[in-house]
């Protein structure tokens, strides 16, 4: 599970101790992994415990009184790949069945865009309740995969079923959902993708450049390392970071130097997929100097980049390539034309008509056109949804 993201919910039952162990076989097997700990689970295991053996700060509260800064439950529900909870008292099993959000853990369930996998853990009594198998039906209808609870002594001194399930059964099946969820088509795949601008240079510290953020790039590049694939990320300048062992992620400034990086590593890859916005004019000229103010006009003559898009299309032999545009007008023909005079496998399509599109957003609103002649429309979606719909569209078309 090398680089696979987890994030693990913590409730309030004496099961919680057996969480420390669960963390140390997801670090072992190489993911990440974050907690969220109701605050009632705080008295079943130490915060510290869980911070210490996880390597990420623990949430429990919206706040943190301390620093006054808020655990984002909609940013936890983005990073993971999947959320376990265990154990999964009653109580916190009664609220995810009717939607109730009164803490960090139950609106991050909510705002989980994967899957969810609980453990539920309570005395026997409470687990053959109508009321549990009725709640525990309800949320596996939901979408969310139970393990069952395993018969054993309790810690009430009773012998029966409500025992959590060990945490070497929980990790198995977490390592499942992963093993499941890598569609072989893409996982271990090579994928190259361009993100964010190209700044080319004026002078030492002027240059022309772009808006994009780099935040549609980077979405991609989360999601095709979630099924698995190796990830050459080639990012402009950009502020987003990103870590994970399939990926390398080099981090260049000019259309130019994009190019030779494509290049050294076209060969090697299965899918490329161009969603940069590389200038398409640099200055003829670049001052080794800072130009200083003058009282008359400065002229700057341009000359052409290299088109990054246009030479991988070009040169492409067992590639499926993907590129994008930003159009204002004419748009569907102004993407067509670019699949066929760039030999292009689809194109996505984008406008800065459209409200909460283009550079910048958290979201993004596309279309995608293909050399088949299909076209298919989107709504208005976060760029995570919107990277998930392009690599679905990838898969399908392969």
């Amino acid at each position: 599970m090398q680089g696979m993201r987890v994030l693990l919910g913590i409730t309030g039952g004496i099961a919680a101790y057996k969480v420390a162990f669960l963390i140390r076989l997801l670090k072992k097997s190489g993911a990440d992994v974050k907690c969220i700990l109701t605050p009632a689970s705080s008295d079943f295991i130490s915060p510290i415990v869980v911070s210490t053996l996880s390597e990420n700060p623990v949430g429990i509260e919206f706040w943190n009184k301390s620093d006054g800064t808020w655990n984002n439950h909609v940013e936890y529900g983005l990073w993971a790949d999947v959320f376990v909870i265990a154990p999964l008292t009653a109580n916190t099993l009664s609220k995810m069945a009717i939607g109730s959000c009164d803490n960090l853990l139950l609106a991050t369930y909510l705002s989980m865009k994967t899957k969810t996998i609980v453990a539920p853990a309570m005395d026997l009594d409470m687990y053959a309740h109508p009321t549990t198998s009725r709640n525990i039906k309800q949320i596996e209808q939901d979408g969310v995969e139970v393990i069952p609870a395993e018969s054993g002594e309790l810690a009430s001194g009773l012998d029966g079923t409500g025992r959590m399930a060990e945490p070497e059964t929980i990790f198995e099946r977490v390592q499942a959902f992963f093993t499941k969820n890598q569609d072989p088509r893409l996982a271990g795949k090579h994928v190259l993708i361009t993100a964010g601008p190209t700044h080319e240079a004026i002078d030492p510290v002027r240059f022309i450049g772009n808006y994009s953020s780099g935040k549609m790039g980077y979405a991609i590049a989360e999601q095709f390392l979630a099924e698995g694939a190796r990830v050459t990320l080639v990012s402009g300048p950009s502020k987003l970071q990103l870590v994970h062992p399939n990926l390398t992620l080099i981090r260049i400034k000019s259309a130019q130097e994009m190019l030779e990086v494509v290049q050294k590593n076209w060969n090697d890859c299965d899918f490329g997929v161009f969603a940069a916005a590389v200038a398409d004019y640099r200055p003829a000229d670049v001052a080794e100097q800072k130009i200083k103010k003058s009282s008359g006009e400065l002229t700057i003559r341009l000359i052409k980049n290299p088109d990054v898009l246009l030479w991988a299309g070009t040169n492409k032999t067992k590639q499926i390539v993907i590129g994008f545009a930003l159009e204002t007008n004419d748009l569907e023909s102004n993407a067509q034309k670019k699949i066929t005079k760039k030999n292009l496998n689809f194109i996505v399509m984008n406008t800065l008509q459209d409200e909460g599109a283009g550079f910048g957003y958290d979201t993004n609103k596309i279309s995608i056109l293909d050399d088949r002649n299909n076209t298919v429309s989107f709504e208005l979606k976060t760029k995570t949804e919107v990277a998930n719909d392009i690599v679905a569209y990838l898969k399908k078309y392969i």
